[in-house]
């Protein structure tokens, strides 16, 4: 059995400021009170929050190009990964959440941390279409699916970052039939059995005639 990981635990993985772990300690502080009200997590979760939320958020960061202007996290619901990547010095992440709830919280946790996002409280698909550097989603979809919601926010050069478990081949296979990518598989900083799959270079396939 893991142990459970705190603040201090998580600087010794992921190293960040003072101010910065500070910014992080108010945003899981306000996660954990409003998760009584609304579902933003597993309940489940909520005694091992730092390893299972913010570890696997912000293990991300390490893959995000230093160059990167802009970011767009697809289904983010209490910011996971945007809002933690944005608290990490991402910089113009756009945080995308339908759920006009979650879009509550993250407004109230962009004020609280002073992150620099930009909520769009609707649906992916109604996100006016621009391509972006890096796009992240965590738990959304299915691989295949989330290559079609991502589609819009892609450039030959965009970097996709998603969390996924232990099946993670099984949606790359899936994938496969319908899009052309280069494909990294990194180890979960906060999961054995889960992985990072870096993709880049992400089109769909020509239809055939």
């Amino acid at each position: 059995m893991t142990s459970r990981l705190g603040p201090e635990g998580f600087a010794e993985l992921v190293p960040v400021s003072r101010e910065t772990l500070a910014r992080l300690e108010a945003y899981a502080e306000l996660l954990t009170r409003w998760s009584a009200r609304i579902n933003l997590v597993g309940r489940d979760t909520l005694p091992d929050l730092w390893r299972r939320h913010i570890l696997d958020s912000a293990q991300l960061h390490r893959f995000v190009p230093s160059a990167a202007q802009n970011l767009i996290d697809l289904g983010s619901g209490a910011g996971l990964p945007g809002l933690v990547l944005a608290i990490l010095g991402v910089p113009n992440v756009e945080l995308v959440e339908a759920d006009s709830r979650k879009a509550a919280f993250l407004r109230e946790a962009a004020r609280v941390t002073e992150a620099e996002v930009t909520i769009r409280p609707c649906r992916i698909q109604a996100v006016p279409p621009h391509a972006v550097n890096v796009v992240t989603a965590r738990a959304c979809a299915p691989l295949d699916r989330l290559l079609d919601l991502a589609a819009p926010f892609l450039a030959p050069d965009t970097l996709c970052l998603f969390p996924k478990g232990e099946r993670f081949n099984e949606e790359l296979t899936l994938a496969r039939k319908a899009w052309t990518m280069n494909v990294s598989v990194e180890q979960s900083l906060s999961d054995r059995r889960g992985v990072v799959l870096r993709l880049q270079q992400v089109a769909r396939e020509p239809r055939q005639a």
